[in-house]
């Protein structure tokens, strides 16, 4: 079965509140904007899920669809799973499957959300997973209901803070700059005249952060909730949810490298994270990244 084959959605799922799916070149303050978000009264979104990706790639039908997707779910990535982040047991969720009838992955995923959304007494959920920003086109047909959220930083103060990260595609600009580029460039083209896409810029995050969760709030049919200022005061409690990554019985990720991964989120929003490029990246490296990028910079409007 493929993604198109599959129900896109179950009767009467068309009134169902946006969902937004925060997007962007990793290293963009996306988890930020997840806080953010997350702080509103109606609206819990968890750690990063990933698996919205294999979609196309469940072949079963009936019962053993709900078999196969559960597996596929809870064991996601099988390299070193990250259901435990998520902190919901798995009967639960296998019972909340069960309940599907007929069974299709659309509503299976409606399943999770809703599950996470509960354990906050929270009526609505989204996503936060920059990787999507590869796969809109995947995702709206999916869940239909989806309102993607695509977050833009400066390329260059993205590549100085991803290089530091284990993720990172390499030290060098030019990398950095092709990764930078691929993930703009994707979400643009797929969300480009679309009603269901909103770019924001990180920089008007961090500078006027109430005028531009305005912004988004009326873009998800929200009002605007003032404790999403106040973020940084729930954010060290909601960082326990990132559990440390196993693979094979040996530790690949400790939980005290994530934390720091995205303890900058514990604070206030920061001017001084905001042209960062401009007191730490080198004339060589500016220019190495200009070579690849700076027409995607002007273009976004900013300075080269």
């Amino acid at each position: 079965m493929t993604l198109v084959d599959q129900p896109a959605a179950a009767p009467g799922t068309s009134a169902l509140a946006p969902m937004p799916i925060i997007v962007g070149a990793p290293r963009s303050g996306t988890t930020l904007l997840r806080f953010m978000l997350d702080s509103h009264s109606q609206l819990a979104i968890p750690p990063e899920t990933g698996f919205l990706t294999l979609g196309p790639t469940f072949t079963e039908k009936g019962d053993k669809l709900r078999e196969q997707f559960f597996k596929a779910i809870t064991e996601y990535p099988t390299a070193a799973p990250a259901w435990p982040d998520f902190e919901l047991a798995e009967e639960i969720f296998w019972s909340a499957l069960q309940k599907i009838s007929p069974f299709n992955i659309s509503d299976g995923f409606r399943a999770f959300y809703r599950l996470y959304a509960a354990r906050f007494g929270k009526s609505r959920w989204g996503d936060k997973t920059p990787i999507y920003c590869l796969h809109l086109d995947a995702l709206r047909q999916l869940l239909p209901e989806a309102r993607f959220v695509h977050l833009i930083r400066d390329g260059r103060d993205v590549a100085l803070s991803l290089r530091t990260m284990w993720f990172s595609p390499g030290d060098e600009m030019e990398k950095q700059a092709l990764y930078w580029r691929q993930y703009i460039e994707a979400g643009r083209r797929s969300g480009a005249t679309r009603r269901d896409y909103l770019e924001v810029r990180y920089e008007e995050l961090i500078t006027k952060p109430q005028e531009t969760l305005e912004r988004i709030c009326g873009f998800l049919d929200l009002d605007f909730d003032a404790g999403m200022l106040n973020y940084h005061l729930r954010t060290p409690e909601r960082l326990k949810e990132h559990k440390g990554r196993s693979s094979n019985g040996v530790v690949t990720l400790t939980k005290e490298q994530r934390f720091r991964q995205q303890e900058a989120t514990t604070l206030p929003p920061d001017l001084s994270r905001v042209n960062v490029w401009k007191r730490k990246m080198t004339a060589a490296e500016r220019t190495e990244f200009e070579r690849v990028a700076g027409d995607l910079l002007s273009e976004l409007g900013y300075e080269t």
